[in-house]
Order: structure tokens, then C-alpha cells, then sequence
């Protein structure tokens, strides 16, 4: 590292208090005669002996009065005294101690000098940036994450992060790592701000301020973890990065602390995940070994939820997620990173657009949608209204800024068909590594997966991969994960057929984009990315939209005695409907029959955006609603929205809690009303502005109260003049079916 650093003088570590701990530790029942070489009284001696019972705390009384009585105590005096006491054990002991204590030092100067700016790099363009990380961190959001779970590398990484938004609530700094836990897991999606995190925490420890009673911290990244296959154990590995510092110390009897960064991006994963002692990579080996010491391993999410399973006896562990930006964190970075004449054309987009709003939090897509937003003389309100049209337009803005760079617009950039044949080529390589959950591919690889006999020199697709130099040569990965992914669609669309897309479950969570490149609105950059393939047989593309929502829909049906399965059957419709702007053709009509939506905690606003737009065509349609159900009371914008659209056309309408929705007043009849707010306690004001609407409208009602209700009979008398067909009401463990048996039930309890 070639560091230089400025060790204190050795007699300051007698003013440490882990150094007199450990000392205190390992006199023993020696300490009274350690007490007479250091001239304490015996009087002292026997004070000691009659008022502290354990032997170590006697040590430490009779060390804190030498140090006491002496204006300049030595380790030499000390030693000194040792050595009169025949204990070399203990002279070996304090050398040890001085030992790790310099290292440490050195540790805490090195991280201090070269992780309190760093340079950054800020995606797409990849221009440098110093980070202040002292500062930056603190607008990154953490989570619990202990239900976390994923089935693949991609498969439901982003909507599940979606969903967790909804429902996390953050967790403080300082009550994660002020704490020592023994496990440590950090997962994220790619650009989260995991990185920011960790070294965030090597610059506290270095201040003191976290984790005070670890002596060694050591940060390893897993990019260059693969640079040595060939190292077998935890101490070579650890004079290997940090030789300078620590000059062939042997960590393996210190306490010690280890941070592996990038656990995805380890090469050797599924060996360290189903280790053998067989394993023929010894750095598998190495990293086993942390597991004896505290530990940090932070990663995507997929990563992490595979190495849990090698955690699971650690119940001294803390498992959290980074959910990135906050609202002021987002709310800074458009001020510090924004020209000044753009802030506002970013911050209405990031409101307007439910996508842009969601996906602001992480850093990867806030800061390609700012550069994206800044860069456009005319931003088209469409161009964040998909998550389609997100991944296009930073994909098409990479590729225009950052990999051909000659200042054409896109429109002329696709018109070239080289640069047709170069996106279908890279979409390939993308398409074959995801289908097989793969991040890190070789040469070979890129040569086998090119097409056209396009050019096969791996050089031309630098800027979407990148090169890792490694012992055993050159490996390659994408510059970043979601192009990846978005590339993988593109290829799906441009070279398989419906039938192939529908029945690949490797493609299940590129599905709904696959299908938003269907999309035929001309001002969207998606048109630029759907006909680069001239092998593919054209056919009607309303026809093969058609195959894959009537296969959908078969598998919801399918599944009608499995909710969960159904339910997502249906929703992957929907958002697949969303994503490709259809209305309903009289195909599609033939396939949607009735239709159920709910409102609830669980939904993201994309998921309400995707409802909204299937509901607006399903009723213009001429078709009924067959229920609406709202387990929600704070409702979004976007979900009163919903419930609007829903209430002009619905056969039944279900709440589970009161509402909070002043104004509403739906107009046409609703032939179900249930209101089941038993758990609930509410104000007969409350139940007038947001239940009496609905009720007034129903032609049958289902009403479930609260027991203590003070206002049962302005319900009878408002229920009275109506017109109802049927009635049932539970109150109080009673169910009346009509208002008679409510009335005299109300009669007798007054009575």
C-alpha cells in the first residue's frame, strides 16, 4: 500500500483500557506479588483482596493504583517488574499488545487517508466524482431484511424492492453498527449505495465511533478476492492486501473484524455457499474462515439470500437492507448534481411519473434520469411513463453518450444498421448470461453468443462490459445489472417467438417488458429497439400480445384453489397490459372475464399505475367491475383515483377500515356493499363523510360494527330510508338481517 503512518509512543497503551483488560486477564493469581514489585502497600493489597472478589479485577486494581501513584508509569518499569517476577509469558503479552495496537493504528490512518473522499463513479457516463462519504451516506435508508427472499439472480429483485418500500420503516446508523454483532448481512439492489455504506463504516471506526472494541478491521472486495484463487487462507490473504501494515502478523489469535464487499460478484459463490473441505479453490477456503470472526458481507439481494443458509447458527446477527435515497437525499443530490435551469423540469418529472417516483430512490436511476431529463430540449411527458420506457431511455442514452459518443440524436443513430447489428449483438450476450444466471462470463463467451459474424473482438463492447484482470486471465460482467436485463428483453423480442418467451421461466420477470415493446406510441424511444432483427418473421404483434395475456390468464384460471398463484397470474397481466399501452381489442375482450381489484398496504404505486390504466380501458370497454376491495385508510392520490374509476362501474365494493377520502360521492348503484369496521372505533362524522355515500347507492349492504359505537341508531334511522333489497348487520356478536331486529335489540340494551 506503500503508506507511511505515525505510531504513538508505546508507553501511551498503558492508558488503554482494552490493553489493561486483556493484561488483568492473564496475571492471574499472581497479582498480589505484582502489586509488591510495583511498591503498592500491602495495606492496599489487603484492601483489594477483602473488597474484589474475581482474581482479573484484582489485576486491574492493582495496575489502575501503580498508574495512580506515579506520574509517568513505563511499560519498561512494568516490564521491569515482570521480569523479577519470573513471568516472561506476560512480557510476550504486552509485545502483542503493542503489536496489534500500532496496527491498528495504522489500519484507522490508512482508511482514514483514502476513503474520506473518494472517487466515485457515477453512472452512465462513468465521470469521476469526489464523494464526500462523511456526509453523503446519511441519505441512504436501511431496513430490516430478514424476510427478504429471491428465487434467481433477476427474477423478482425489483419488484420486490418496489414492494418493500411500501412497508419498510428505517432503521437508525447507529442502533445497526454501534451495536457488535457477530453477522452482519447488507443486501441491496445493484446501485443502492452498498459500497457508500461499508466504507462509511471503516471511516467511523477509524473516528472511534462505532465498533470500539474491535482492534482490526479489514475490508475486503470480492472484485479482487477473484485475483486470488490461489490463497488458501484468512492471515495470507490479509498480509496479502495489506502487506505494509501488517508486516506477516498472524491475525489468527487476535479478535478481528472482516467487511466482504460484492459478495455477488465472487466468483467462486456456489462453492463458499455448498462448502467442502474438498473445495479445489483454496480462496474458498480463506473466506470460510472469516466465519470465526465478526463479520461484515454485503451484496444483492440474491447473493445474500444464499449465504444466509451458511449463517443460520448465528443468532448474534442483523440481517438489513439499503433502500437508498430518502426524500431529502434525493431532494440534495437534484441540487448539487442539476443545472440550475433543469431542477424543476426533474423534480415535476419525478411527480409526475409513478416509475421516475419509485426508482428515484436508487442512485444507478436517479442520476441516469437526471442526465437523461438535462439533456432533453423537449422531454416527452411518455418517456418515464413505463418501466419499458425507463430501461430504453437510459439504455439509448448510454449507448448515444457513452459507447458511440458522436453527438447524433438517437433517431439517426438507429437509422445506421451496423449500430442495429451492435445492439442485437450485445443484447445477445445479455440474453444468453441471464437465461443461465450468470454475472461473470469469459471471452470465449462473447465470441460464441456474437451473431451476423459481427466483428468478434470483446473490445467493441466495452462501455456495457467491462474487463476484470485476474490470475487466470481476463473476465468480463456488465457495466451494470439493469442493462443487462433490459438487453435480455430486447433480444427476447427481436428472436423468439411468443410460444418460446411464454413457456421460459427464466424470462417470467422480463415479461412485462418484453411485452412493453409492443408499445406503439411514436413518441417513445421504444420504436428504436423492435426491428432489429430482419430474420424474424413479421406477424401481427397484436396477435402474439394476444398469445401471451391469453396464457396468463389460462394459468390464473388454472390455479383457482391457489391465491397466491392466481393472484399473481393476474397481476403479471395487468402490469404486461400496462407496460405495452393496449386497450381492449375485441380479442383481448373474448379472454378478460371479471375482474377484481384491491387496494391494500402491499401495493406499490407502479402496481396502482398499472390497476388505474387496466380499469380506465376495462370499464370504456363496457364491462363491469365485478368487486372492489380496500384495505387501506391513507390512500395516495393515485388510489382514490382508483377507487373513483372503480365506483362507476362495480358490482361490489368491500371496505375492511375506515377511509379517509373527503369529497368522494359515487353516483351510480352498487348492487354489494360490505363494511366491515368491527375492529375500529370511528365518529359518527367520520361514518357520514365516507360510508353514508356508498350506502346511499347499494341495493343489498353487509355493515359489521364496532361494539361500542355511540351512534347505532342514526344508523338504523339513515338505513331505514332506504330502499334496500336485503340488510345484514353484526353488532356486538348479534346478526340482524333486518332493521326490526336491530331496533328492539337496542331497545332492550337501553332498557
Amino acid at each position: 500500500m506503500g503508506q507511511f503512518f505515525s505510531y504513538p509512543k508505546k508507553d501511551n497503551i498503558l492508558h488503554s483500557q482494552v490493553f489493561k483488560l486483556k493484561f488483568s486477564e492473564s496475571v492471574g493469581v499472581d497479582w498480589r506479588i505484582l502489586g509488591r514489585y510495583l511498591n503498592i502497600e500491602e495495606t492496599y493489597i489487603d484492601i483489594i483482596d477483602h473488597d474484589v472478589t474475581e482474581t482479573n479485577e484484582k489485576a486491574y486494581s492493582i495496575l489502575t493504583k501503580w498508574m495512580q501513584i506515579n506520574e509517568n508509569p513505563t511499560l519498561e518499569e512494568l516490564k521491569t517488574a515482570l521480569k523479577n517476577m519470573r513471568r516472561m509469558d506476560l512480557i510476550r503479552k504486552i509485545d502483542e499488545l503493542i503489536n496489534i495496537s500500532e496496527i491498528c493504528t495504522a489500519l484507522k490512518s490508512f482508511y482514514l487517508t483514502n476513503y474520506g473522499k473518494i472517487c466515485e463513479v457515477q453512472p452512465p457516463l462513468k465521470l469521476p466524482a469526489n464523494v464526500d462519504l462523511m456526509h453523503k451516506f446519511v441519505d441512504l435508508c436501511m431496513v430490516d431484511a430478514v424476510n427478504t427472499q429471491t428465487d434467481a439472480v433477476f427474477s423478482v429483485e425489483r419488484e420486490e424492492f418496489l414492494k418493500k418500500q411500501l412497508r419498510y420503516t428505517p432503521i437508525p446508523y447507529s442502533e445497526i453498527f454501534r451495536k457488535e454483532k457477530s453477522v452482519t448481512l447488507i443486501s441491496g439492489i445493484a446501485g443502492i449505495g452498498k459500497t457508500w455504506l461499508l466504507r462509511k463504516c471503516l471511516l467511523d471506526w477509524s473516528n472511534g465511533l462505532i465498533w470500539e472494541n474491535v482492534k482490526l478491521v479489514f475490508y475486503l472486495e470480492c472484485r479482487r478476492l477473484n485475483l486470488c484463487q490461489n490463497i488458501g487462507n484468512i492471515n495470507e490473504l490479509v498480509n496479502y492486501f495489506y502487506e505494509d501494515i501488517i508486516n506477516d502478523f498472524d491475525i489468527n489469535i487476535h479478535p478481528a473484524l472482516f467487511i466482504i464487499d460484492g459478495l455477488d460478484e465472487f466468483k467462486y459463490l456456489n462453492e463458499l455457499i455448498n462448502y467442502n473441505s474438498n473445495c479445489n479453490y483454496p480462496i474458498v477456503n480463506a473466506l470460510t474462515e472469516i466465519q470465526k470472526y465478526k463479520y461484515v458481507v454485503a451484496g444483492r439481494v440474491y447473493a445474500i439470500d444464499k449465504y444466509q443458509s451458511i449463517t443460520t447458527e448465528h443468532c448474534d446477527k442483523i440481517n438489513i437492507q439499503i433502500m437508498g435515497f430518502n426524500e431529502s437525499g434525493i431532494n440534495n443530490y437534484i441540487e448539487n448534481n442539476v443545472l440550475e435551469e433543469k431542477k424543476d423540469v426533474v423534480k415535476a418529472t419525478l411527480k409526475e411519473s409513478a416509475i421516475a417516483k419509485s426508482m428515484s430512490s436508487v442512485p444507478f436511476y436517479l442520476s441516469s434520469m437526471c442526465k437523461i431529463i438535462s439533456n432533453s430540449k423537449n422531454l416527452c411527458k411518455s418517456s418515464f411513463l413505463t418501466m419499458t420506457d425507463l430501461y430504453a431511455n437510459i439504455f439509448l442514452y448510454f449507448l448515444q453518450k457513452h459507447i458511440i459518443k458522436n453527438n447524433e440524436l438517437i433517431y439517426q443513430l438507429m437509422e445506421n444498421n451496423f449500430n442495429k447489428k451492435y445492439i442485437l449483438n450485445i443484447c445477445k450476450i445479455a440474453y444468453q448470461l441471464f437465461i443461465e444466471n450468470r454475472v461473470i462470463f469469459s471471452k470465449e463467451d462473447i465470441q460464441t453468443f456474437i451473431i451476423d459474424n459481427f466483428d468478434r473482438n470483446e473490445e467493441n463492447f466495452f462501455g456495457f462490459i467491462e474487463r476484470i484482470e485476474t490470475n487466470l486471465g481476463y473476465l468480463y460482467q456488465f457495466a451494470h445489472l439493469t442493462i443487462m436485463e433490459f438487453c435480455a428483453s430486447v433480444y427476447a423480442y427481436n428472436c423468439l417467438s411468443s410460444e418460446e418467451i411464454i413457456t421460459n421461466e427464466k424470462l417470467k420477470s422480463c415479461l412485462s417488458m418484453i411485452c412493453g415493446l409492443t408499445n406503439k406510441n411514436q413518441s417513445s424511444l421504444l420504436k428504436f429497439l423492435v426491428n432489429l432483427n430482419p430474420l424474424k418473421e413479421t406477424c401481427e404483434e397484436s396477435l402474439s400480445l394476444f398469445f401471451i395475456f391469453d396464457r396468463l390468464l389460462k394459468l390464473s384460471r388454472q390455479n383457482i384453489n391457489n391465491y397466491q398463484l392466481r393472484t399473481y397470474y393476474v397481476n403479471l397481466f395487468i402490469e404486461c397490459f400496462y407496460e405495452s399501452q393496449s386497450s381492449f381489442t375485441d380479442l383481448i375482450k373474448l379472454i378478460v372475464d371479471h375482474r377484481e381489484i384491491s387496494i391494500d398496504d402491499g401495493k406499490t404505486s407502479y402496481e396502482t399505475s398499472c390497476d388505474n390504466y387496466f380499469v380506465n380501458h376495462y370499464i370504456k370497454s363496457g364491462r363491469k367491475l365485478s368487486a372492489l376491495y380496500v384495505r387501506k385508510n391513507i390512500l395516495s392520490d393515485e388510489e382514490k383515483n382508483l377507487i373513483i374509476q372503480c365506483s362507476t362501474n362495480v358490482r361490489s365494493v368491500n371496505f375492511y377500515c375506515p377511509i379517509k377520502f373527503e369529497g368522494l360521492k359515487p353516483k351510480d348503484k352498487i348492487e354489494v356493499l360490505s363494511i366491515w369496521i368491527s375492529r375500529y372505533l370511528i365518529t359518527k362524522k367520520d361514518f357520514e363523510e365516507n360510508f353514508l355515500p356508498w350506502i346511499n347507492l347499494c341495493e343489498g349492504l353487509y355493515l359489521s360494527l364496532h361494539d361500542d359505537i355511540d351512534f347505532i341508531e342514526e344508523i338504523c334511522e339513515w338505513i331505514r330510508c332506504l330502499n334496500l333489497k336485503w340488510l345484514r348487520i353484526y353488532y356486538r356478536g348479534k346478526d340482524f338481517q333486518n332493521l326490526d331486529e336491530l331496533k328492539n335489540f337496542i331497545t332492550r340494551k337501553n332498557v
